[in-house]
């Protein structure tokens, strides 16, 4: 789950996501994969950085929760439930997500924190990993001469 959650973080990095969006990502990818929920949507919100619900949803949470309310309503846009059910399942205290006639509430309980369950495993397609292995190597320093000089790696002199 960590490796999952830290590729799907460097991914969200190299598809134009800011350092902590890009985290939240990395752990609701992790949890949404865990929990068997259709990849395709972490594709769709990586193909719409550096806009889309992976700036979105935190923005969402951290206002809802900033009320301080027991049930408070949820207006994410157009982002899929699921995705926004990964994200409610990374928060470190008791949530989870309800559907009253149209609208989403979520609700919270402050005083209890979230247990801390771990998959076995994770399972996932090959193409997906791929793709986010693709988008990680956007955030690597290119292996050069003059990168080197300018102190990348162990820099001109890695005698070891």
């Amino acid at each position: 789950m960590t490796e999952i959650a830290a590729l799907a973080a460097k991914a969200a990095r190299g598809a134009g996501a800011p350092p902590l969006q890009a985290a939240r990502f990395g752990q609701a990818a992790a949890r949404h994969l865990a929990a068997g929920r259709d990849g395709g949507v972490l594709k769709a919100a990586l193909a719409a950085l550096p806009a889309g619900p992976v700036l979105q949803v935190p923005i969402v949470l951290d206002a809802v929760l900033a009320c301080g309310q027991a049930d408070a309503p949820l207006h994410p846009g157009d982002v899929d439930p699921d995705f926004l059910c990964s994200y409610v399942e990374c928060l470190p205290f008791q949530a989870a997500l309800a559907q009253e006639r149209d609208r989403l509430l979520l609700r919270v309980d402050l005083s209890h924190p979230a247990p801390q369950q771990r998959p076995a495993r994770i399972i996932c397609d090959a193409d997906f990993i791929a793709e986010l292995e693709h988008l990680a190597a956007r955030t690597y320093v290119p292996d050069t001469a003059q990168s080197r000089a300018r102190g990348a790696g162990a820099g001109l002199t890695d005698n070891d």
